[in-house]
């Protein structure tokens, strides 16, 4: 919850390896280089410092003037009293290398960059930046920026920071990252209008040295931060991102993020079913929901998820709410959003219908939501009675109370003040966690926190429209804790050995004898040249076959009439091969061959398995209905590998087609547990081809109760690099 006491942040020691930003974020004394009367930013800077009751050291050093927003200056570094823990540097962008150097040769181990001029001009600026990026590592010197505010670390009252701070500053347990200065202000503004306490707030610049992860770490170790949010325009080192969110997992600290760039930007394989369904804003959201970040899509429900989950130390322990309101209408609104999240509103008991029924007024209609009437202008116990009743319901893991904080006193405040205690109290001793829940979504002001401090009123989340939204995605967070908990681990991935590196693209003959060389089941495939061949594979393999069209470079063989099925007898495989010779000769100089496979019955499930490579986040795997269904459903789910079974057959299970699963429409249900093995072996596969593979594709992935057969496969190499090892 938020408070208004300004407290010291404690942080543990980082983990080995990670960049310790204590110097940097836990200054007790601060220079602030180039403070001048000219900028509004020197001035706010000061300002801010000033006014949160910093208790360490502030000097002002500008080599021309001697007197700055009223106090004495500096000429430079060298004539302070003392080695300060902190600079922040606010000269011209040329003279941004010179005072690094000055800082360093003075003893000074962190500085914030507030300057600008630098990567976001071009090649020029980045060339500076660069540099100043050697001399800082080189002479272990921390860098925030450049072409960033600062940072507020509202929990130790240490806020160098270059835009105006409003006051008082709500300290509380949210920890702000972000990769864009112009809406900081923004950002604190709202969450400082819905009474969600920061503990922390930096704008990032430019990057340069210091990484959102690295931010991310230190919040994980800070002790005053309970929820770390991101706005996230880039994701830059994907693999330091997933450990720190696993860290942040661990530690049970909520990461909630809005990233954008939710358009489909990536290239991907042309040729592969795979790569139209594998978007860039459903790779994210994989990524994001294997590492347990809460990706929200708009600033409000950042803050307002955030906000709640600091307010309740962590998530919401199951889907099932039971909601208490005064409001028939609302009671609606809530149901309907509910429904949109994923929540469920389970029917009262027998007991809790009962009781209720001797509470609220006998013209109410008891049922969840509870509308528990207008009657509570006459009767103000009537929703907190009702709300001890409904939590303690077996069938509800977490109850929502509809109120809100007093907007202005009303005639008699102190009545108001016992009756918001009331609440509180009751709020607070329910049997399962109860949310508060305002009706819209408007400021509290600063009469309803004044309230709120003096009876210690939990957290009012604003707005049923996103409020749902926030409270699903607490339900969501702690889903993936608890699983976390007890994942299994992603198995160890297959290595590969080439004679060379294998290169362009692989079609089905050559990807299934591939795929059947590492375990994975492939129906059995005899490659030909002639009608005479076709006709003595088939001889061999039995009746009914399949002939297929192979060729270099050639994609969807039905395409252009090259899958011949079910042929019964010499004479319709003969003629088959024909036709497809054919075919084939029409488009193609390249060596053509068939295929010729047995004909496998219509009984099983068609399914696609398939691996193609995020431009960010590596290679990612795909699962969904396959043959027509691919086209039809445009339905997958999706994981960046490594993946373990459990969370495949998770994947499997959330399909939209998942009723073909269980045995829609007469067909025999599929052993998801066993397809899931299947899907983990290609998932093991695809993973040790490392950064050889662009594509895999099976097309169908054939399943029969237990039995999955690979039918059709397609794998596309990328260019393979110059002195790679042939053996992963």
């Amino acid at each position: 919850m938020t408070n208004t006491t300004l407290t010291t942040s404690t942080a543990t020691d980082p983990t080995p390896g990670d960049l310790d930003l204590r110097a940097l974020f836990e200054p007790r004394s601060i220079a602030l280089i180039g403070a001048t009367d000219k900028s509004p930013w020197s001035l706010n800077t000061f300002q801010n410092i000033r006014g949160s009751n910093f208790g360490g050291s502030l000097y002002l050093v500008n080599r021309s003037t001697d007197v700055v927003h009223g106090e004495r200056t500096f000429r430079s570094l060298s004539e302070l009293p003392e080695v300060v823990d902190l600079v922040f540097v606010m000269v011209p962008t040329t003279a941004v290398l010179p005072t690094l150097q000055e800082a360093v040769s003075c003893g000074v181990r962190a500085a914030v960059i507030l300057t600008s001029g630098f990567g976001e001009t071009g090649p020029e600026g980045k060339a500076i930046e660069d540099e100043i990026v050697r001399f800082s590592r080189s002479s272990g010197l921390t860098v925030l920026g450049p072409n960033g505010n600062g940072f507020i670390n509202a929990s130790a009252g240490i806020t160098p920071y270059g835009l105006p701070i409003g006051r008082p500053l709500i300290t509380g347990s949210v920890g702000f990252v972000l990769q864009s200065g112009a809406l900081a202000s923004s950002v604190l503004q709202f969450a400082q209008s819905r009474n969600v306490g920061v503990s922390f707030l930096t704008a990032m610049g430019n990057e340069s040295m210091m990484s959102v992860t690295d931010v991310m770490n230190y919040l994980v170790d800070d002790d005053a931060t309970s929820v770390i949010a991101l706005f996230l325009e880039s994701v830059r080192d994907p693999d330091e991102f997933r450990r720190v969110a696993r860290r942040a997992l661990e530690a049970g600290k909520p990461v909630v993020a809005l990233k954008i760039g939710r358009s489909a930007l990536g290239a991907r394989a042309a040729l592969a079913h795979t790569g139209a369904l594998v978007g860039d804003n459903a790779v994210i959201d994989a990524a994001f929901e294997q590492m347990g970040v809460v990706r929200v899509r708009s600033l409000e429900d950042l803050i307002l998820t955030a906000g709640l989950m600091a307010g309740l130390g962590g998530g919401l322990p199951g889907p099932r709410l039971g909601v208490v309101t005064p409001s028939g209408g609302a009671s609606e609104i809530i149901a309907d959003r509910a429904e949109d999240e994923g929540l469920v509103l389970p029917t009262f008991g027998a007991d809790t219908t009962r009781e209720l029924q001797a509470i609220v007024p006998a013209f109410a209609t008891v049922q969840n939501p509870l509308d528990v009437t207008g009657y509570v202008v006459i009767d103000r116990t009537l929703m907190r009675r009702s709300l001890e009743v409904v939590a303690r319901d077996p069938e509800v893991d977490f109850a929502v109370l509809l109120s809100e904080l007093p907007r202005v006193p009303g005639n008699d405040p102190e009545l108001t003040v016992t009756a918001y205690g009331d609440s509180a109290r009751s709020v607070r001793s329910t049997a399962v966690p109860t949310v508060v829940l305002s009706t819209v979504l408007t400021d509290v002001t600063e009469y309803g926190r004044e309230v709120a401090r003096r009876t210690n009123f939990p957290h009012v989340v604003g707005g049923i429209e996103h409020g749902i939204s926030a409270i699903a995605n607490a339900v969501r967070w702690e889903e993936v804790r608890r699983r976390a908990a007890g994942a299994d681990d992603a198995p160890e991935p297959r290595p590969s050995v080439f004679d060379s590196e294998p290169s362009g693209m692989w079609t089905e003959y050559d990807a299934g004898r591939f795929l059947a060389s590492h375990g994975v089941p492939v129906v059995p495939t005899e490659r030909v040249t002639t009608v005479t061949e076709a006709v003595a594979a088939a001889d061999a393999l039995g009746y009914p076959v399949v002939v297929k069209a192979s060729a270099d470079g050639l994609g969807h063989k039905s395409d252009i009439g090259g899958v011949k099925l079910n042929l019964r007898t010499p004479e319709e495989v003969s003629e088959a091969a024909r036709s497809v010779f054919d075919a084939l000769s029409e488009r193609t100089t390249a060596p053509v061959a068939l295929l010729v496979q047995p004909h496998r019955s219509q009984d099983g499930l068609e399914m696609l398995v398939g691996v193609v490579r995020d431009p960010v986040w590596g290679l990612t795997l795909a699962v969904g209905l396959g043959g027509v269904w691919v086209e039809i459903l445009d339905d997958a789910a999706i994981r960046v590998l490594p993946v373990g079974r459990r969370d495949i057959v998770r994947a499997i299970e959330s399909l939209r087609g998942t009723a073909l699963l269980r045995g829609a429409r007469g067909r025999a249900p599929v052993d998801v547990e066993a397809l899931a093995l299947v899907v983990e072996r290609i998932a093991a596969v695809a993973h040790g081809l490392g950064d050889r593979l662009q594509a895999l594709e099976i097309n169908p992935l054939s399943v029969t109760g237990g039995e999955c057969e690979a039918l059709d496969a397609l794998i596309t190499w990328t260019l393979p690099n110059p002195g790679t090892e042939n053996t992963l």
